[in-house]
Parts: C-alpha cells; structure tokens; sequence
C-alpha cells in the first residue's frame, strides 16, 4: 500500500514536470544556500525583455494594454505560461498545467477581438490562475490527495470527471479571462504552509528558507514570482491572507456570500458554521479590485444560492476616499491578542503602517476588543472538527498516504452531535454580537462620529513562517469566526538589522514562547512582511480602497 501511493505520487509529480516544454526547462535549480531569493533579477534573466515587459504589468496594465491592440493574447499567455514553468521547477507551485488549451482560447480571443473590434469583458486576455479546488474542464482537481488522482474528488466512477467545471471559472470565461494553471495546496487546505505528498513543499520565492503560506500557497509563490498577475484562494482560516502576505502580495477575504463558490472541491463540505470563502491575490490593489468589480457584473447571486444580490457599490469605495481627504479615517491598531505579540518585523510593519496614516492626519486607537480573540478561537477551532475528522480521514484512506506534519487535524475523533453543533452555533451568534457592540462603542473614541473604519492587524506572528513552523492561527482565524472582510497590504521586508524583540522581553503565554523561540533574524532576513486592514460583514469596497489608500502612503 506504502509502495503504491507514493509511486502514484511520484507519478504525478513527474507529470507536472513533464508538461512543462524543454525549451523552458532549467539546466539547473540552486539550492537556497546558494540562492535565497530567486525574485526579480534572478528568474528575469531566464526570460527575454517583452516577456519580462508583459510578466511584470499589473492584470489592471494587460488589460489595458490588450484593449488597445498593443499586445494579443496569445503574446501575454506565453509570456505567462513561460514564467509559470519557471516558477514552478524553482519552488515547486503548480499542480496542474493546461497550456495548450490556454493558448487555444487565447487564440480564439485574439480572434473575437479582430472580427468585434473590442474585447469580450474586463478581464479580455488576463491570464488568471487558480488553486486547485477549481474544477476546470479536461484539468484533473487532486487538491493535494493522492487518492483523488484520476478520480472525481475521490469518486473513479463520477460522470462529472473531466467534463464539470465550477461556476467561477464559466463566470472567468466569460469575461474574457485565460485560465492556464492549478496551483499546489496542503491537503486537507488546512494549513499555513504548503506541503503534500505530490508536490512535497512549495516554498517561498523571495526567501527559501520559509514558506509561502497556505492553503493557497501555490498562488501566493507563483503570482510572487510573478508568473500569473491574478489569481484565486480560498480562505476558511487565513488561507488568502497568510499567502498574499507572505509573498508581498495584495489579496482580499471577501465575507461569505459575496462570491460565487459553487461547484469547487472542499474539504468539511457541509460545515456551514465557518464558511470557506473564495477571493482573489494578486500584485497590485487595483488588480484585486478589477477581478471582484469584474465577477460581480456576472450577477452570480442567479447561479449560486449562497452568493446574495449585492452588485459593485461604488458609493462604499468612494466613501473612504472622501474621508481620507477630508475629516479623516480612524483605525484600530493591534500587535498583540492578549496571547501572542507579532514577532520583530510584524511590529515594524504595523508601526510603519500607523506613522503613515497619522502623518496624514488619520487617527489610530489600540484595539481592545470583547469577546478576546482567544475566546473567539475556542468555538471556531470546534467547528472544523465537527465531524470528527472523518472528511479528512477518508480522503486519506483512499490511498493510505501520510498526513503532513504542518495538517490541522481535529485534536480528538469525537464527532460533535446535532445538540453540540447548535450550542457553538448560539456561542457564535453571541459572539458577533458583542464584537459588534465593542466596534459601535469605539464611536466615543474616534473623533470622527464614527466607528472605527478598519483594524490595523498582523496576518500572522511571523513575516513568513520556517518550515513546519506555522503554528499560531489566531491572527487570522477571528475575521473567519465573525465573518469579516479582509484586505492584505504589503509593507516592507524583515531586516536583520532592525528587527529585534525589546531588551528583557519576556513571553506572555506559552503559545507566545513558541512564536519568540521561532525568530531568527538571520534566516527571515529579507522576506515580506505585511499587515491586514479588517473591515465588518460585506465591506469589499472599503477595505479594497483603504489598501489601495494605506499602499499609497507606503509607495506600494
């Protein structure tokens, strides 16, 4: 059994490689030692100047650029399909490849585009890649489980193998997008790192030495590396946020209900208490806004039962633009939720973050709120292992492959019964009610006759976590608890030089000994570092201008 899925892994493995042309094909891959960074410079050289030119311009760029007739669309899906084959055999980041079929449709946009004389929709030649939960026509989805190899999420035998597709990507094609690539994920997409027994480990492209995150790290490395300028995660405990910041990256997670997730591979489908959401990463805030402006004018709210009728709101964006030039914003600051303080080149971030907007004259308050965010946690750590890990469990029974280290599995096989279920429920339903309350009571505190209009929060403890070393959620799991939006905004990157716990601190739990035992100066030297700005329930537009606005101040 040993002997058979790991020859099966090693099979598919071999396959991604495969698919990759010779012609794109390293003679050699250093190891970290010899090259820690493989961004920029070092992927460039591998690339002549146009394809460097297209690979570099932001989704907002290439659309414009192929709304002109500068560029085809064939031109920029090589471009990108070259640098993904790169990318890939660097830090091991795809899971599937469909090339030639991109090529094909960018052929067939090319051709609309000379007979029509202007493009199918926003995002006409846009290469957009996809973690591998999306199932796309003719593409196997595995999401990182042996056993789902040649299957449909598992099922040999389903009629929908190779013909479905999810409604995200009808909704993608019809805007004139190219999908070329499936990016890697950790089975069970529950981790913050990125590891599974098909691809090994993805890791980080600006440091080697770290992870890129998870679960949607394959994204987060590859539009880091830049071989895709757009892409799509999933986030049910940070798995958007922890990749986007990891890789310096732009990334919102949208609040449940506002994009289509239908027809997409899941783990724990059917837990409704803390819903996995779906939501784009990728360079520039302006592309992050263009991919949610765009799949909103596909109305999916009359393709998904889950998705509400909530078109693009223009007046919410416009809304923090006019306060930011003229009574001011007003955030909540956290380094710390009582348990762990951010490690030495969060704290920077967060500090640099605050200095900008109070410069502008914006007001800052620390944010204290109640319930704590380690009473949140408790609840919403109960509802992944509802079913007492037997999703998880089956997944891996089918080919009796090993469980990665980094995998959040529930810590007992209890399965919660319906009674149990209805009381985190309730425990939930209270929650957000009082966290509401705190956030209305913050009023008294602003100045500006309002509530506070973002938090100002560390994605995770760490710039980017060492390998199995992902081990504080708490930072980002309360947004999912409460069901908030959440935007990333990168900030800099760790410096040895400057980064450095205070003399004499000493840990405030245990949990925070752990993340203070992990730093290393040395080794995080150099990789991403980044800061989320937290708004309430279905606050896209907002929070998509505040990281546009904070990135700005930032010169990002």
């Amino acid at each position: 059994m040993v002997q058979d899925w790991k020859a099966k892994a090693e099979a598919k493995r071999q396959s991604i490689l495969d698919s990759i042309p010779s012609k794109w094909k390293l003679d050699k891959v250093p190891s970290a030692q010899e090259q820690r960074d493989v961004t920029g410079k070092y992927i460039q050289q591998f690339l002549d100047p146009k394809e460097v030119e297209i690979t570099e311009t932001d989704a907002v760029g290439i659309a414009k650029q192929v709304a002109s007739g500068t560029w085809t669309a064939v031109a920029v899906t090589e471009a990108f399909c070259h640098r993904a084959s790169l990318a890939h055999q660097l830090v091991s980041c795809l899971h599937e490849t469909f090339f030639d079929a991109a090529l094909s449709d960018a052929k067939a946009l090319d051709a609309y585009f000379a007979e029509h004389k202007k493009v199918k929709g926003p995002l006409h030649g846009v290469p957009v890649s996809l973690k591998d939960q999306f199932h796309v026509k003719d593409v196997e989805t595995s999401m990182g489980y042996v056993g789902w190899i040649g299957t449909f999420e598992g099922k040999p035998d389903d009629p929908r193998k190779g013909v479905y597709e999810s409604e995200m990507v009808r909704e993608l094609r019809n805007l004139g997008a190219v999908l070329y690539c499936k990016t890697s994920v950790p089975h069970t997409l529950m981790a913050g790192e990125t590891v599974n027994n098909i691809i090994k480990y993805t890791y980080n492209p600006k440091n080697r030495n770290l992870s890129c995150g998870g679960s949607s790290g394959g994204e987060g490395a590859l539009i880091g590396l830049r071989g895709s300028p757009l892409g799509f995660g999933t986030d049910i405990g940070g798995s958007i946020r922890i990749p986007s910041a990891f890789n310096g990256l732009y990334g919102i997670r949208p609040s449940a209900g506002r994009l289509p997730y239908e027809g997409m591979a899941n783990s724990m489908d059917g837990q409704n208490t803390v819903l996995s959401v779906v939501g784009p990463l990728a360079t520039t805030a302006g592309s992050v806004k263009l991919a949610v402006q765009s799949l909103l004018s596909q109305n999916p709210h009359l393709y998904d039962p889950m998705v509400v009728e909530m078109p693009w709101r223009q007046a919410e964006e416009d809304f923090i633009h006019k306060q930011s030039k003229s009574s001011g914003l007003c955030f909540g600051v956290m380094k710390s939720d009582g348990v762990a303080l951010a490690q030495p080149p969060v704290t920077r971030a967060i500090d640099m973050v605050v200095s900008a907007l109070e410069k502008e004259g914006h007001k800052v308050i620390e944010w204290k709120p109640t319930p704590t965010h380690e009473e949140l946690s408790n609840w919403i750590f109960k509802s992944f292992g509802f079913d007492g890990g037997k999703d998880l469990q089956g997944a891996f029974g089918l080919s009796g492959e090993d469980v990665a280290k980094q995998v959040l599995l529930p810590p007992d096989a209890k399965e919660f019964t319906g009674t149990d279920i209805a009381a985190v429920n309730v425990e939930q339903r209270a929650a957000k009610k009082k966290y509401m309350d705190y956030w209305n009571s913050t009023a008294e505190l602003t100045g500006t006759g309002r509530p506070v209009d973002a938090v100002i929060s560390p994605v995770a403890p760490y710039a980017a976590a060492r390998p199995e070393g992902y081990k504080y959620y708490n930072f980002t799991v309360w947004v999912n608890g409460l069901d908030y939006t959440s935007a990333v905004v990168p900030v800099t990157t760790a410096d040895k030089n400057k980064d450095k716990y205070p003399e004499g601190y000493t840990p405030i739990s245990e949990a925070d000994k752990v993340v203070v035992e992990d730093y290393d100066a040395e080794i995080y030297d150099g990789a991403h570092v980044s800061v989320q700005l937290v708004g309430r329930r279905f606050h896209e537009e907002r929070m998509l201008a505040a990281a546009e606005y904070v990135g700005s101040l930032l010169g990002r």
